[in-house]
């Protein structure tokens, strides 16, 4: 595990958080250097899709095949089904999560599909998750589709 690009992932939750939104943090590493980080920006920009995951994966831009294939996705919580599927699709080989005990996303899907899966239970990651869900549980459950 790459420390630097989970704390990476982790400054992204916090930048989410600051700027009205829901603490998520990703970034996807190459060869251990970053190539793209974001955060969830579905409360800041309106989007329905805009998961931590999906906003790295945009903002490292369109890349070659063999790149998702050779890289590590860093997320501070389990990937729902969509970034799940994102995953899948793009064939990056390995997911690093700061923590799934605030939510259980599509981990044995997965891992079913070969994925490697390493969960931390991140004391920060749960911190921030548990903070946000006591004090915004509707805007939470809107963003598990809930």
């Amino acid at each position: 595990m790459n420390d630097a690009c989970m704390r990476a992932a982790i400054e992204e939750a916090r930048k989410g958080l600051a700027e009205g939104g829901i603490p998520i943090g990703s970034v996807i590493a190459h060869h251990g250097r970053i190539i793209g980080r974001g955060h969830n920006q579905r409360v800041q920009k309106g989007s329905a899709i805009l998961h931590g995951e999906m906003d790295a994966l945009e903002n490292a831009g369109r890349q070659p095949a063999e790149v998702y294939r050779d890289s590590v996705l860093y997320t501070t919580l389990s990937p729902c089904a969509m970034c799940s599927g994102t995953i899948l699709l793009y064939g990056i080989p390995r997911v690093i999560i700061g923590e799934n005990q605030t939510f259980m996303g599509e981990e044995d899907l997965l891992r079913a599909r070969g994925v490697e899966v390493e969960v931390l239970q991140d004391e920060e990651c749960l911190a921030l998750m548990r903070r946000f869900i006591a004090d915004k549980p509707e805007l939470w459950n809107e963003d598990i589709g809930v």
